[in-house]
């Protein structure tokens, strides 16, 4: 879920590579502007006009990229929080359409994950071959992006991106589920406001860390003394009900709701009988199982008899490719780390924590590297190419894809106990009380081992939602689902549902 050093979301080295050639683009007058740690006034925005295709339709749009100052709630100092928006131009019309703001986790991550990956009017295009060289990605035109039905911002909180804290205010600041929200509903209402667009629709998209930022961002801009009611939320890799992330060996709610991830991915690598059944089917099986005669298994522990245990074990074994033996010496129990490295031990290959289907040798390291971290890198390096190309930012400030949080434990998570509790989807049930039109999308990766799609069934089921204005949408990817062609493709016409009011089946989603 983009946390700490595990993420995608992490600082990575940028590679060497040429790019895309410069865009056509034009860059207006006002492209100039330097914003630092410590600037004395706001950088003038960066303006550029553009001309694309999106879902089937040509238009013009401009792209922006601005800093706006936004002052802490109770206390002085503030963040310079710097977005990046495209807006169509349609002779002032634009007031009325949509305005889908977008970020990304971490905590705390820019938004370039989600901006180059699937949103914006150019993504990288991941290779087919998962083994491919870096060179092998490419930043191309993005037909998917959602811009002819809403006008999209993306944010990046303060320390990442060009993002800064204002002077005079706190390194920590901002590390902390409240105050983070605070900065970024801050910045949302000042946008909105900067830009005439209060009056416009507002939808919030977050991914990762940012499915726990988003709820309490609709919360504080409901309590603003100007009401801004967002209309629908898309949570990309939700970790709402974060509890499922933590694999403690008592948590056996996490074991249960991991085990359609841990056998979409067998399934993927081979390491289960195929015979008889489809994709989903078999991940349908896995999901009953695990909330049936596993979850009761589980909750037996010590009680369950030595055979009905074997029974459960060769079950699990199956689903997940893992010897029976294994889980019966475990407790019936395999955390999704542990998994990683038993899959494909025999092979010496380490499967990819925020997308199983990439492989790496197994290094002196252990299970330390993610082979999936090479989409970041090739991300980190097309949007650097990409700024200058199409953006025409050419300030001297260097862009930071990732603040720098030692640890989970640097960060306020609302809870200071034992006994907390992290009720981070009770804005979203606030919202729903408050705008009978809100709406919710979540989307998770079959092979995302980090957030899973059995959390997100059990956050659908858990969450007292009304269940026709809730969608579950699974992709074949991993915790950047977009990376897939044909994940992007239906992650963006979901968007477009969510964004135009159209239908969305509320049941489980999966592609075939």
């Amino acid at each position: 879920m983009k946390l700490s050093a595990t993420v995608i979301g992490l600082c990575v080295p940028l590679i060497t590579w040429a790019g895309e050639p410069a865009s056509q683009a034009k860059v207006s007058p006002v492209a100039t502007g330097r914003p630092t740690p410590q600037a004395s006034s706001v950088p003038r925005p960066v303006v550029v006009q553009h001309a694309g295709n999106f879902n089937g339709t040509r238009l013009t749009y401009t792209s922006t990229v601005e800093a706006i100052d936004v002052p802490m709630a109770d206390r002085k100092g503030g963040a310079r929080v710097v977005s990046f928006a495209y807006v169509r131009n349609d002779d002032g019309a634009s007031t009325g359409r949509p305005v889908l703001f977008l970020f990304n986790g971490g905590p705390i991550t820019a938004s370039i994950w989600v901006h180059m990956g699937v949103f914006g009017p150019k993504r990288v295009q991941a290779p087919a071959d998962l083994d491919a060289r870096l060179d092998s990605y490419r930043l191309i035109d993005n037909p998917l992006s959602p811009l002819d039905v809403a006008d999209l911002v993306f944010i990046d909180p303060a320390d990442t991106g060009f993002s800064r804290r204002l002077p005079g205010t706190p390194e920590n600041a901002y590390r902390s589920v409240e105050s983070d929200a605070q900065q970024v509903a801050g910045f949302i209402q000042r946008w909105l406001a900067t830009h005439n667009r209060l009056a416009s629709p507002v939808y919030i998209m977050g991914e990762s860390y940012g499915t726990v930022r988003a709820p309490k961002v609709i919360e504080q801009l409901a309590a603003m003394p100007r009401s801004v009611l967002v209309d629908g939320i898309f949570l990309l890799g939700q970790a709402v009900n974060i509890v499922e992330y933590s694999q403690r060996p008592d948590n056996i709610i996490s074991y249960a709701v991991s085990l359609p991830t841990l056998a979409a991915t067998a399934w993927y690598h081979n390491k289960v009988d195929r015979s008889g059944r489809t994709f989903n089917q078999f991940i349908r099986e896995a999901q009953d199982y695990g909330a049936t005669e596993y979850l009761q298994a589980l909750f037996q522990g010590s009680d369950l008899p030595g055979s009905e245990r074997r029974v459960v074990a060769r079950r699990l074994e199956q689903f997940t490719g893992i010897p029976a033996d294994y889980y019966v010496s475990r407790g019936l129990r395999i955390t999704k780390e542990e998994f990683r490295l038993e899959l494909l031990k025999e092979r010496g290959l380490l499967l990819g924590r925020n997308d199983a289907r990439y492989t790496a040798p197994v290094t002196d390291k252990g299970g330390l590297p993610d082979p999936s971290d090479t989409i970041a890198q090739a991300y980190a390096e097309l949007w650097k190419s990409y700024l200058t190309s199409d953006l025409g930012v050419k300030w001297s400030d260097a862009y930071k894809p990732m603040a720098a949080i030692k640890s989970l434990e640097d960060w306020n998570w609302d809870g200071s106990s034992p006994f907390s509790s992290w009720p981070y989807g009770k804005s979203i049930t606030q919202l729903m009380a408050l705008n009978p039109k809100f709406r919710v999308l979540i989307g998770n990766g079959y092979y995302d081992t980090q957030t899973t799609i059995g959390a997100a069934d059990y956050l659908r089921a858990q969450s007292g939602w009304p269940s026709d204005r809730v969608a579950l949408r699974y992709y074949h990817g991993g915790h950047m689902a977009y990376t897939v062609d044909s994940a992007a493709a239906r992650i963006s016409d979901d968007v477009r549902k969510l964004v135009t009011g159209a239908p969305m089946p509320t049941v489980a989603q999966g592609e075939q």
